[in-house]
């Protein structure tokens, strides 16, 4: 009896033990960018973002000089509201927009994201709204959809969500004005175009900030990388 007690404990232990050094391995590897692509999240800091000022059309009638202002009292809201816990960008549901301090035209994206219920966000490309995130319960629509198409196809798929709570990842490629996107490795959204929303009349920027965009609620954000194609 002794001895069946014995082994037991040992197993239970050992089992603990690999669980622990398991999450230690997926730990440190949390915001390393696999090869060929580069992290725009270093785990520890907002290094490489900066905060929102406007809109494109309204950024490019700024001054040089009225642009600098705005984006140091916007880059000073930022860190009020966007911060870094235990490698997480997470944001408090006060502030703005966080934005890419670098422009990027076409290139492949990993991004981590997870919410709570009644969740809305989305990810910007060229500063542009947006591929959707929200909680799938208020519409019956899960996310990964080019919201703000109006001509072409605005939902996904398919629903792929993961639980509310829990984390989902998107990979999205964007060439030109046409947009992939795969949610938690599920094809939602397949080539089709992003419509400019600042201006319905003229196509897409053809580079612009990566946004990651807020509805006043938590929200948490790792695993960010890029290539630029």
């Amino acid at each position: 009896m002794r001895f069946r007690l014995t082994i037991t404990l040992f197993l239970s232990l050992a089992i603990s033990l690999s669980a622990v050094l398991t999450e230690s391995v997926h730990a440190e590897k949390q915001n390393v960018a696999p090869p060929g692509f580069v992290a725009l999240f270093n785990g520890k800091d907002l290094t490489g973002w900066k905060g929102f000022v406007n809109d494109p059309p309204k950024r490019a009638k700024m001054s040089s000089e009225k642009l600098a202002e705005a984006q140091e009292k916007a880059n000073n809201q930022m860190r009020k509201h966007w911060n870094v816990q235990d490698g997480v960008i997470i944001f408090d549901g006060k502030g703005k927009n966080l934005c890419t301090a670098k422009k990027y035209a076409d290139f492949e994206l990993y991004v981590d994201w997870k919410i709570h219920e009644k969740g809305d966000s989305g990810i910007y490309l060229r500063s542009s709204p947006q591929v959707q995130i929200w909680d799938p319960n208020l519409s019956d629509i899960g996310s990964g959809g080019l919201y703000n198409n109006q001509k072409n196809p605005s939902k996904p798929l398919v629903t792929a969500d993961n639980p509310i709570g829990h984390w989902n990842t998107f990979y999205i490629k964007m060439v030109g004005d046409r947009v992939t996107v795969k949610l938690n490795g599920q094809l939602v959204v397949d080539d089709v175009v992003l419509e400019n929303y600042w201006d319905r009349d003229q196509p897409m920027y053809p580079s612009e900030m990566i946004e990651l965009q807020n509805h006043g609620n938590r929200l948490y954000f790792r695993n960010i990388f890029v290539k630029e194609l």
